[in-house]
């Protein structure tokens, strides 16, 4: 054979590795999934679906559970089965187009809007005190009525009014370099969010008051406010708070139900006992939809401030903590926008919007668990209540806005193809584009003639 003098085949030798030479790693999966979800949460439309996605699903199986849960209370009010339902449905699609007006509002009509919002805020909180035009719910003077069996609770768009509003100040003062200063920074915002808890406490609604305290602190540690600032604005809520609490004997009462396992003398602790029963009786995967014991007049507030634990009982742990998944990404992208813009206005706004839905989550699970006290605030997006579904809409709007409006995620938009219609780009009127289509065929024409040929 060529290569070998006797005619044997070439020994075929092996090669040793250098002693101390490392092994070509094999492909870990699980390392190889961690980098396609990092890949995927730094893509500029991550914080757009999550937003959109996560408020959607939200709304919707919402709207399911305001459906099982709220069945049982319109039937023994003498009232269609499906009566609450149907003012949820008809509020969740005016929301649905307040949210898609907010996503396409430029910033500088958001910021136009602020002022608006507020003064339309503090005039309604101030009409609900006006004997006649305001009506009490549950014990709180926070309703008007708008005729037959539809009311509106104004402090739910003080929420949004204070996140504009406190946005907009914020950021100008920021542009002018003021807020290095202490008083540049308080005033006028803590006097103004101080007047609107004013006007929510004179009704009694001390849960709204908890969200707007948050939504101040939200906004004040976002401008960068110092400790000792902090620590001033905290004591004097904590004061009016504990004032507040002391002196009122229902929440003295809901205070000492926090781990309540018996409804105690007079049954004090109820509410808070038989949401535990709800959610200790849903397992892991529930009893089924529809099929909750706890609504059967058991449950106070099932559809409203409960409806978490309705979820539990028939969903079980999975539809939970699939609620909790969802309030959780919804809450990720938020500080994502607040976190990745230059504009400040977008900032203070996007985190105060995040601010909110956060921690009004946060105060209603944490009551059904029997962590908190029941502060008779909703569930963001899911319990029933158009009142604070139309607000909350339109902030989730102005997120999807700001998610939109970063440079990176608008590239990535408007180089994504559209599925119907004409490209994007293709703007102009319908003489214009016949021109473009008419002188393109005469561009063919020319090119296809012979070049002795006019």
């Amino acid at each position: 054979m060529p290569g070998s003098r006797t005619g044997r085949p070439p020994v075929q030798r092996t090669v040793r590795r250098p002693v101390g030479a490392s092994r070509p790693r094999r492909d870990n999966p699980v390392r190889r999934l961690h980098a396609r979800v990092q890949k995927a949460w730094d893509r500029p439309l991550t914080a757009y679906y999550l937003i959109f996605g996560g408020s959607l699903l939200i709304t919707v199986l919402g709207l399911v559970m305001v459906y099982s849960a709220s069945q049982i209370t319109a039937l023994q009010m003498s009232l269609p089965g499906s009566f609450f339902f149907r003012k949820q449905f008809l509020a969740a699609t005016i929301g649905a187009v307040l949210l898609l007006v907010a996503s396409r509002m430029p910033v500088k009509l958001h910021r136009a809007l602020a002022y608006p919002i507020l003064a339309g805020a503090v005039f309604m909180m101030a009409l609900v005190q006006v004997p006649g035009i305001g009506m009490s719910v549950n014990g709180n003077q926070n309703w008007i009525s708008l005729g037959g069996s539809f009311q509106i609770q104004p402090s739910e768009f003080g929420k949004l009014a204070l996140v504009l509003w406190g946005a907009d100040l914020l950021a100008r003062k920021q542009d002018k370099k003021l807020l290095s200063q202490w008083k540049h920074m308080l005033v006028p915002l803590v006097p103004v969010a101080f007047m609107l808890l004013g006007l929510i406490m004179l009704g009694g609604d001390m849960g709204t008051a908890i969200i707007l305290t948050a939504i101040l602190f939200g906004l004040l540690w976002l401008a960068g406010a110092p400790t000792r600032l902090f620590v001033g604005v905290l004591s004097i809520a904590a004061t009016l708070g504990v004032i507040l609490i002391k002196t009122s004997p229902n929440r003295m009462a809901r205070l000492q139900c926090i781990g309540a396992t018996d409804p105690g003398p007079g049954d004090s602790c109820w509410q808070a006992v038989h949401g535990i029963y709800a959610l200790a009786s849903g397992g892991i995967f529930g009893s089924g939809l529809g099929a909750s014991v706890e609504k059967w007049g058991q449950l106070p507030e099932a559809h409203t401030d409960f409806i978490f634990a309705v979820t539990g009982e028939e969903l079980g742990l999975a539809g939970t903590l699939s609620v909790l998944a969802l309030f959780a990404a919804l809450g990720y992208a938020g500080i994502r926008v607040a976190g990745r813009t230059e504009d400040p206005f977008v900032r203070y706004a996007a985190g105060g919007v995040t601010t909110w839905i956060t921690a009004q989550a946060v105060i209603n699970i944490g009551a059904v668990l029997g962590l908190l006290p029941i502060a008779g605030v909703p569930l963001p997006l899911f319990s029933y209540g158009g009142s604070a579904l139309l607000p909350t809409m339109f902030a989730i709007g102005l997120l999807i806005a700001f998610a939109r409006d970063e440079p990176a995620a608008r590239a990535a938009l408007a180089m994504r193809p559209r599925r119907f219609g004409r490209k994007r780009g293709a703007g102009g009127s319908a003489f214009a584009r016949a021109s473009r289509r008419w002188k393109t065929m005469r561009r063919r024409a020319s090119a296809a003639r012979p070049s002795g040929e006019r």
